[in-house]
């Protein structure tokens, strides 16, 4: 599997920090990313615990 750039780790990392939490069609629509590479991206920062995933909405760990 491939694994995403820092650079769309970062861009969504800092999409969250200003909306707090977002389904992944808000992420999609706000960052102009493809779905697919939207969870690769959300799977690596859950695997380094800075966000949660419920579901379809994704919100920043505390």
């Amino acid at each position: 599997m491939r694994s995403e750039s820092p650079r769309r780790l970062d861009l969504l990392y800092l999409y969250l920090t200003t909306a707090r939490s977002a389904t992944m069609d808000e992420l999609q629509n706000g960052l102009g990313l493809p779905k697919m590479s939207l969870y690769t991206i959300v799977r690596t920062l859950r695997e380094r615990e800075l966000v949660k995933q419920d579901g379809e909405t994704v919100t920043l760990s505390n």
